[in-house]
C-alpha cells in the first residue's frame, strides 16, 4: 500500500487486510488442489472452506448452510432475484427502491423488458424511504422486496427487518444488498425474516473477486449458475479457495473491530464532516444523520462540478469520489441524489468520503486544510460560484 495516499473511498472497494492476505497466500502456493478432489491433497482444503463459511455465518447472525459463496456481490443480488422470480412464477411483480445499485436496479430495468412489473419505491430529501408508497406497493401479485440494507451514496440505513415483514405478509420473499452494511453494523439475521442478503469482500477488507449470498434455511432457491454440485449443489463453479479462505479470515475481523467502526470511525467521519461545513460555504450533507453507516459522509459543494474538485484532491494525494455519475461519462447527476431532490447546483458538486480503520485523524486534517482552497479556486473560475463565496 502506498503509504503517501490519503484513501477515503472504501465504499469503493477497501485494501486487503496484512491478516487476509497472510491467509490466502498458502492457497495460491502449497495448498492449490480442488476442493471437490477425491485425494487428500486436495480434499483437504475442504475444512478451510467449512471454517471461512463458519467465520462468516457468526458475522451475520446465520448457520453455515445459509451462506452461499459466489464471485461478488453483483452475482448475488442478481441469484436472488432471479430465483424468486424463479419460484414464484405466478407472481409478476417485483419492488424495489429508486437509490438502489445498479446490481439490482439493471436487474430490475431487464426483467421490465421481459414484460415483468417493477415498482420503485420513492424517497425523500434525506433519502429515507417512505413507507407509505411502499406499504401500498406491496401486494399479493409480488415475488420479492428488494431494498438495500445501506446506501453505497450517501450511507443511509434502512430498517430491512421491518420491510421483510412486510413483504412476508403478502408471501413475497425479502431481499436486501448489504454490500456496504456488513462489517460495519451489527447483523443478526437469526432475528429478522430476510430471505437473501447480498454481500462482497472486497468491501471489508478481502480481495476482489469473492462474495456470498445468504438463503434462509427452507426459502425456495434455483441455481443461478448450473454445473456440478459445489456449495451445496446451489452454486456451481469450482470454489475460489484463497477468496472464500479470505473472505473468512475478513469477517473474522470484521466482527472483531466492529466496536472501533461505530466509535472511533464515526468520530473521525463526523470530524472531517465538521470541519469541512465550517470552513467551505455553502456544503450542505446529503443523507439522514441520524442513521447512516458510521463510516460515510456525503457532501455537496454547491456552484462547482465534482469531477474538478476529485482532480484536484488528487493532487495532494487524496483519493475521494463523486456523489455524481459523471465519472462515467453521463452528464446527469447520481441517480441517488436525484431521488432525494437535490437541487441540481448542489448534486453536481456531491462527494464522498468514505473511511475504514485504516484512516487516521491526522488525515482527517490534512484533507480539511486541502480541500477549503479548491473550493474557493473552482468557484472564483466558475460562472456558477462567483457570487456564492
Amino acid at each position: 500500500m502506498r503509504k503517501d495516499v490519503i484513501y477515503v473511498d472504501n465504499n469503493a472497494t477497501t485494501r486487503v487486510a496484512d491478516e487476509v492476505l497472510q491467509e490466502m497466500l498458502p492457497f495460491l502456493t502449497d495448498y492449490y488442489g480442488n476442493a471437490s478432489s477425491m485425494h487428500t491433497f486436495g480434499g483437504q482444503v475442504r475444512t478451510y472452506i467449512d471454517a471461512a463459511r463458519q467465520h462468516l455465518a457468526a458475522l451475520l447472525g446465520a448457520a453455515p448452510g445459509e451462506v452461499i459463496f459466489t464471485s461478488c456481490g453483483t452475482e448475488s443480488d442478481n441469484a436472488a432475484i432471479m430465483s424468486a422470480i424463479d419460484n414464484l412464477p405466478a407472481r409478476r411483480k417485483i419492488v424495489t427502491s429508486k437509490v438502489e445499485h445498479p446490481a439490482v436496479l439493471g436487474m430490475c430495468k431487464t426483467l421490465q423488458q421481459k414484460g415483468y412489473h417493477v415498482e420503485y419505491v420513492p424517497v425523500n430529501a434525506k433519502g429515507k424511504l417512505c413507507f407509505d408508497a411502499l406499504e401500498k406497493m406491496v401486494d399479493d401479485e409480488t415475488a420479492i422486496v428488494s431494498v438495500m440494507w445501506a446506501n453505497n451514496e450517501t450511507g443511509n440505513i434502512y430498517p430491512v427487518a421491518k420491510l421483510a415483514e412486510i413483504a412476508h405478509q403478502h408471501g413475497a420473499l425479502f431481499h436486501t444488498d448489504a454490500v456496504q452494511a456488513v462489517g460495519k453494523v451489527p447483523i443478526d439475521l437469526a432475528k429478522t425474516r430476510i430471505d437473501f442478503l447480498s454481500l462482497s469482500g472486497h468491501k471489508l477488507h478481502a480481495p476482489k473477486g469473492i462474495g456470498a449470498l445468504y438463503v434462509r434455511h427452507g426459502t425456495p432457491f434455483s441455481q443461478f449458475l448450473i454445473g456440478g454440485h459445489q456449495e451445496f449443489g446451489l452454486r456451481a463453479g469450482t470454489e475460489n479457495v484463497a477468496g472464500i479462505v479470505a473472505l473468512g479470515k475478513a469477517a473474522e475481523l470484521a466482527g472483531a473491530h466492529l466496536d472501533e467502526e461505530n466509535t472511533r470511525v464515526a468520530a473521525m467521519r463526523d470530524y472531517l464532516e465538521k470541519g469541512l461545513l465550517s470552513t467551505c460555504p455553502n456544503a450542505r450533507v446529503n443523507g439522514n444523520p441520524e442513521g447512516r453507516l458510521p463510516n460515510t459522509t456525503n457532501i455537496s459543494f454547491e456552484f462547482i462540478e465534482g469531477e474538478s474538485i476529485l482532480l484536484l484532491l488528487n493532487q495532494h494525494d487524496i483519493a475521494a469520489s463523486s456523489g455524481s455519475a459523471c465519472t462515467s461519462g453521463s452528464l446527469e447527476p447520481s441517480h441517488v441524489l436525484r431521488a432525494m431532490g437535490v437541487p441540481y447546483t448542489a448534486a453536481h458538486g456531491s462527494i464522498r468520503f468514505s473511511l475504514s480503520r485504516y484512516n487516521r485523524m491526522d488525515e482527517m486534517d490534512t484533507i480539511i486544510a486541502k480541500l477549503p482552497p479548491i473550493i474557493r479556486r473552482l468557484r472564483e473560475i466558475s460562472p456558477y460560484g462567483r457570487t456564492s463565496g
